[in-house]
């Protein structure tokens, strides 16, 4: 990946990061509209601003593009998300500088990450990895996974319920759950008309034998399943985390898998989030249980989610830089 140099018509678009391989699709809709792509693999703050400092917009995946980044980049008037969630941008810091802050809305990963969720509960409730790990070493006995409950009639507890959590529990309802939900931006009405009984946090947490988060990142809820949360769990529930890895406290969580508060994790992300460090090591005591699921943050991937996430951030950047709105503000600038 290298930098094709400054368009003198309309400017350059850096792609901060990525991970997909390729520019193809971002590089064809910003030359098409006459800008340049300049595509780098930032992992701090200081590369953001070393190679980001002439740009006139910004796609991040995982690099984080804080205050003090901003503030030194004078020609920025776009920061465009790949994805939905938008924790990684100082979107207060952008709006004072008067950049437009973009994102995905949920709709290019919902059956994805709907459909992955399920997985992971299944393979949590089934000890599917469990059953795996010990037939390849020559163990082949059922009571490898001992004890497994039957789903029916088992209370299913989601964290937050927008548009993903509410296909989750549409492809809940068949396996004979209690459907239950908690969010407090929804009005209670509303989770009922799915077919979901609308619970408080508390009787979530404690009631639940598979609980699933599907809330976004913010200050009220990082950590929020800590030490404490977590002891009011039941001793058989699952915690299932298709969210962000730092809603959960995830040395908090390895204790309690360890010492059997709670019975099993599956989770799609962990709190370090390693694909934002350049020499990321498996130490996260996490990763050595036997009672755990987890997945490289991969819940959104399709081969289509992808194309699209890529098309949908490359296009509000190009809509802001030739004076369109965008279709999916994050924040309001002048």
């Amino acid at each position: 990946m290298t930098r094709t140099g400054r368009s003198l018509e309309r400017g350059t678009i850096m792609i901060a990061d990525s991970d997909f391989g390729d520019v193809d699709i971002e590089r064809a809709i910003a030359e098409e509209a006459g800008f340049a792509l300049d595509a780098r693999q930032c992992r701090s703050e200081e590369e953001v601003i070393r190679y980001g400092r002439d740009a006139d917009g910004i796609l991040t995946q995982y690099a984080h593009i804080g205050a003090t980044a901003i503030d030194e980049l004078a020609n920025c008037r776009v920061i465009a998300r790949y994805g939905t969630g938008v924790d990684i941008v100082d979107v207060d810091a952008a709006t004072r500088h008067g950049i437009q802050v973009t994102n995905a809305p949920n709709d290019w990963c919902a059956e994805e990450v709907a459909d992955h969720a399920i997985a992971l509960w299944l393979c949590a409730a089934r000890k599917i990895n469990e059953y795996d790990a010990a037939a390849r070493a020559g163990e082949w006995r059922w009571q490898t996974g001992e004890p497994i409950w039957r789903l029916r009639g088992r209370v299913f507890g989601i964290l937050g319920f927008g548009a993903v959590a509410e296909l989750i529990a549409q492809r809940a309802r068949p396996f004979g759950v209690d459907l239950r939900a908690h969010d407090p931006y929804v009005n209670p009405a509303r989770i009922r008309e799915a077919g979901v009984a609308p619970v408080s946090f508390d009787t979530l947490v404690e009631e639940s034998d598979y609980l699933v988060i599907q809330a976004p990142l913010t200050p009220d809820t990082h950590h929020l399943f800590d030490r404490a949360t977590l002891a009011r769990m039941k001793p058989t529930a699952t915690l299932v985390n298709t969210a962000r890895g730092p809603i959960v406290d995830d040395a908090a969580l390895a204790d309690a898998l360890a010492v059997g508060t709670i019975a099993a994790a599956a989770l799609d992300d962990i709190e370090e989030e390693p694909a934002q460090q350049r020499d990321w090591r498996p130490v996260n005591p996490l990763l050595s249980l036997h009672n755990t699921v987890i997945t490289p943050h991969a819940a959104h991937y399709s081969e289509q989610s992808l194309r699209d996430v890529r098309a949908i951030a490359t296009q509000e950047a190009v809509r802001v830089l030739t004076g369109r709105p965008p279709r999916s503000p994050v924040n309001t600038v002048g």
